[in-house]
Parts: C-alpha cells; structure tokens; sequence
C-alpha cells in the first residue's frame, strides 16, 4: 500500500493528464490529419458516451443564462413588464421564495432522478448484460433530463444571490424570476416524460430495438450498395499475390487492450513513407497484449517499379527502409486500443449485444424464450442486409497524384482526334487508361460465415433445448435464403441448418420435440436448394397439421 495517499492520487492526476495530453498531441500531428474526422468523431463518441458531458454543459448554461437575463432586467422597463400577465411582478421577499422554492424542488427531484437511473441500470445489467448498459448511459434524454433538472438549480442560486432587498428600483430582477418559473414548469414536464421514457426503455424490445439500429449502422458503413469498379480493377495489381515474399517484419501491439479503431489512412501513409505493405491480422474488437503480433510490415524490394511510381519527380525513386522508432510511434497513433470494449464502428460488438441479450433469456433464471426469439429475429435482419451489400475489401491502395508533365508527354505523341470523333476519344482514353495504385495496407476482413457463427451460431448453442428458438432459428435461414447472392452463402445457411437440427436430435427432452424439428430443418434444406427458392414463400407443414388437412379434404368431399 502506498504510505502516501496524497502523492499517490496525485501522481496518478498527473499520469492521465499526460496520457491525454499525449492523445491530443497524436490527434493534430501532421501524420493523421487525414483521419482527423474519424478521430475528433471518436472523440465525440467518448463525451457523448460519458454521463456527465450533458448535464455539466445544462450547468454551464445556467450559470451563464443568470447574468445575463440580471443584466437585462436592470436595462429593461418595468413599466413594460408589468403589462405582461405573465410576469413576475412580485416584491423581494416573493421572489426569494419562489427562487428559493425551485431551487429545493429540482435539487430534490434530480436526486430521484438519478435514483431511478441507477435502479434501471442494475436492473439493465442483469437482466440484459453489462456491455448494454452503455445504452442507457448515453440515452441523451435521460442525460438532458438530469441536466435541465441540475441547471435550474444553478440558475435559481445565481438568481436568488442577485435579489437585493434595499435597492427598490433593481432590487427584484423580475425578468430573471420569471424566466425561473418557467424553468420550473419545463422541468415537472420533463419529469413526466422521464418517467415514460424509462417505462419504454427498460422493455426489452425497445433494447433490441436499439441494438439492431446500431449494428445497421455499423453495416452500412462498412458494407457499401454498390461495387467499387476502379477498386476491383487495383486488386487484380500482382502485388497482391506476391507482397508475402517480401522480407517481412512482425508488428508487436504498442499495448495491451482491445483493437477499437484503425485509421488506414494514417496506416497507407505511413507505409508509403518506409515503401512496404502493413499487413493487420487482427479483427476490430480483439483483445491483444503488448507482445502480440498483430501484423506484419513487408518491406518492398528496392528494384521494385512502385518505388519510382509515387514520385512526381522523373528518375527518382523511394528508398526503401527497415522500420525504426518513428516508424513504431506513428504506427502506435494510426491505431486506437483501449482498456474496455466500448463503441465503435465494429459490426461484431453491435452484433453481440443483441445475441447477449438472447442468451441471458435463455438461461434458467430469466427464462424467456420470446425475447430470444425476438433477439433471433432482429439478428435475421442484420444479417440479411449484409449479404445484400458490397463486403469491404481487406485491400486499400495508395493512388499517387498524377505527374502532369508526363501526363502532357504522353497525351502529346497522340494524334490529335477529328471533331467528330472527339468525345469517343476522351471516353476512351479513360477507360483504357490504367489507373495507378500502390498497395499500402492489408487487413482481416470476416465473411458472412464468421458473422452467422458469432451471433445465430452462438445462440443455437445455448437453446439446444429449447424448441421456440431452434425453429426461429430454422426460420431464419430461411428468411437469410431470400438475400443470397452466391452458393457460398447457401453452403453457409445449409451447414447452419445441420447443427440446428442435429442441437435438437441431441439435447430435446422427447422424441415428437425432435421429429418436429428435424421435419422443419429437412423442409429448409429442400427449400434453400430449390431453384426457384427466392421467389416462393416457405411455410412449415408439421406431419399432424398435413393429416388434419388430409382429413378435412376427405371430409368436404
């Protein structure tokens, strides 16, 4: 234990001050202005992620809105503010108690506040998991509700202290009061709506809800509508078949925590600086240790055409260069690692969320099968947007700036086209015209398969059980038929059907539970194979429900 306390929480003020001091340094150095949006959005993720950004900036509007609106009233007429009927036109005394009044009132009431969320929250982390309770904690109505609650009471003491009981001309900002009043009304509004608001939010729909919106988010960020023609004509760039024979150099991570961001356009300078390819192994949201290898950096050959490409300058090319202790320091800024898992851009952990919510319905003390099944059903729909959509490329290129000399000779020895063929011409040209790009980074990119696994896979394997949501889970590979685009992916959904099916043959209590199943599972195998699948609807026939069916049909005739 440390002898001394004091020097110990001081010492350790000052090693988080130069930690974020050291954050900011890395932030506006010349190396990464060119993710400077996704850093200052990070950035703004992490206030907007803390419970006290929006509550202390209420404050900071009280303190600030008191003064001002005193000042107005010592500059204001009275006479005018009389003629208002609703107006504060009362004496000294009244307006110290009214002020006094609210100031009593909101302190009190943003105490219950806050004992409300707390309550949610430990019940949220029980019942949901804790990775949701960030949810909560960035609900920004909750945070402007605790905020306008604790900024009126600043608001009020500031006013109260500027009531002045001699001073008969401006001894009773009456503007100032006023305003305080309607504070106060504004906030028993907002405690109305608080206490709705939190009946919604702690539903466990409107948890998946969020959930699923997020990892859509997350989707169509990384996911793209359409294909990138100019980038699947760089990948065919023979470098990226032999970059893995160039001398290589194992990149360690600079610290231990999970990968939350890497910002490839800092990374494709960097490797543009030392001529090489950065290849990154790991996934967003892995947990890695300082002594991890997390990539590789493979040093270009100094014969190699690239090195002489990047360079506008004629007959001058990069040198090549091992990597050095300024090569590990700015690789360290083109990466974020954090100590917890917290928000990002990875599809996994919004993914996750929900699928955590689904296993602890599962689990014996909670026991609700409909909120897995709901979770099954939001996962379904994810899912299905992402096998519709332009998976990222684990490619990124560098296109250096065309050298307008060399442009101008080359486009000089042309000959010169008629009139008539003068548009044909141009058109031509670029579409012939090879497109210069160097390969700079390589990462992890996971398939749809990985993402199947993490999410429906994980909680087949926790409802092996459970019949409900085998066959949601069934019914989901399904629905995921109707957006394939490739036979890789009804492999996928086939080989997900097998362990569903084979999950109940071994774990059902009894043997009609697991002829049911297997039914439904062989039922969407011949579906999902089928070849016309996509353009018929599917519904379950159970062998009871076709006998019923037999015997009415027999009946009626």
């Amino acid at each position: 234990m440390d002898k001394h306390p004091k020097s110990g929480w001081l010492k350790s003020l000052l090693l988080s001050l130069m930690h974020r001091l050291k954050q900011f340094a890395q932030l506006w150095s010349l190396q990464t202005l060119l993710d400077l949006p996704d850093r200052l959005k990070n950035l703004w993720q992490q206030l907007i992620g803390s419970y006290w950004f929006i509550p202390s900036a209420c404050v900071l509007a009280g303190i600030l809105l008191a003064p001002i609106l005193v000042t107005i009233d010592e500059h204001f007429d009275r006479e005018t503010v009389r003629e208002l009927s609703f107006a504060f036109t009362g004496d000294d005394e009244a307006a110290r108690a009214i002020m006094t009044t609210i100031a009593g009132a909101v302190l009190g009431v943003a105490g219950t506040t806050f004992s409300i969320t707390i309550a949610v929250l430990s019940m949220a982390s029980s019942q949901f998991g804790p990775r949701l309770l960030r949810n909560f904690l960035t609900d920004t109505p909750n945070q402007f509700v605790l905020g306008a609650f604790i900024g009126t009471f600043s608001y009020s003491l500031l006013v109260l202290k500027a009531i002045h009981k001699y001073d008969v001309a401006f001894g009773v900002p009456q503007l100032a009061v006023t305003f305080g009043i309607i504070m106060a009304i504004i906030c028993a509004l907002l405690l109305v709506y608080f206490v709705q608001h939190m009946v919604h939010a702690i539903q466990a729909s409107h948890v998946i809800e969020g959930a699923s919106n997020e990892a859509i988010k997350n989707i169509h960020y990384w996911y793209k509508d359409r294909c990138d023609i100019k980038h699947q004509r760089d990948v065919v760039h023979q470098d990226v078949e032999q970059f893995h024979t160039w001398s290589a150099t194992p990149i360690y991570a600079p610290s231990s925590g999970y990968l939350q961001q890497i910002y490839l356009k800092s990374l494709v300078t960097l490797s543009q600086d030392y001529a090489g390819v950065v290849q990154i192994n790991a996934n967003l949201g892995d947990f890695v240790t300082d002594r991890n290898i997390i990539g590789y950096f493979y040093q270009r050959p100094a014969n190699h055409s690239d090195n002489r490409q990047q360079t506008n300058t004629p007959k001058l090319a990069i040198v090549p260069r091992r990597p050095d202790s300024l090569f590990w320091q700015r690789f360290a800024g083109c990466i974020r690692i954090e100590q917890r898992l917290s928000h990002s851009n990875d599809i996994a952990y919004s993914l996750g969320q929900m699928t955590e919510i689904a296993v602890r319905a599962l689990s014996p003390g909670i026991n609700d099968p409909k909120t897995a099944v709901n979770c099954v059903q939001s996962l379904t729909s994810c899912l299905s947007i992402m096998m519709r959509r332009q998976p990222p490329s684990p490619y990124h290129f560098h296109i250096p700036s065309p050298d307008k000399s060399t442009f101008n000779q080359s486009t000089s020895k042309q000959p010169a086209p008629d009139k008539a063929n003068s548009d044909s011409y141009t058109v031509e040209n670029v579409k012939n015209k090879p497109r210069d790009a160097i390969l700079a980074v390589v990462t992890h990119t996971p398939k749809i398969s990985d993402f199947i696994d993490i999410s429906l896979g994980e909680i087949r394997r926790y409802a092996t059980a459970d019949l409900m949501v085998l066959k949601a889970l069934c019914q989901a590979m399904v629905d995921l038929n109707y957006a394939k685009v490739n036979n890789a992916q009804q492999q996928t959904l086939l080989h997900e059907l097998t362990l569903v099916e084979r999950a109940g043959q071994d774990n059902l209590s009894y043997q009609a539970l697991v002829d049911d199943l297997s039914a439904m599972c062989e039922q969407a195998k011949q579906f999902i194979l089928s070849d016309n699948a996509q353009h018929q609807y599917f519904a379950y026939v159970s062998k009871f429900d076709a006998h019923i069916h037999r015997a009415l049909q027999t009946q009626s005739r």
